[in-house]
């Protein structure tokens, strides 16, 4: 099974994957000119003929329920990972506080 994506190669981490039976929803993490951002891919996991597997991007009627519910499932996963790199950049970016002078008296 081959994960493919549009970005060089080198640069991306392999995707986090949520699956609902051989439904499949990947998470994949990028960087961009305004810096990091998500992106998600569905696909259907068969096996070809010769017993190796295989990624489809089109879904029966059953299917599409999984899709929808794996849909929720991935916003709500790159929600809280925006979340936490916001926190993260937020305490990254905070300084030590700077101490007035009636804080810098000894006493």
């Amino acid at each position: 099974m081959t994960d493919r994506n549009n970005g060089n190669a080198e640069n991306q981490k392999r995707p986090e994957n949520i699956w609902d039976g051989n439904i499949k929803a990947s998470i994949w993490e990028n960087e961009g000119e305004s810096g990091k951002f998500h992106s998600v891919t569905f696909s259907r996991t068969y096996e070809d003929r010769d017993g190796n597997p295989r990624d489809a991007h089109s879904f029966t009627g059953t299917d599409v329920l999984k899709v929808s519910e794996l849909a929720r499932k991935a916003y709500d996963e790159v929600k809280m990972r925006e979340h936490e790199e916001r926190r993260a950049a937020f305490k990254d970016d905070r300084k030590e506080p700077q101490r007035g002078p009636r804080q810098n008296r000894d006493r």
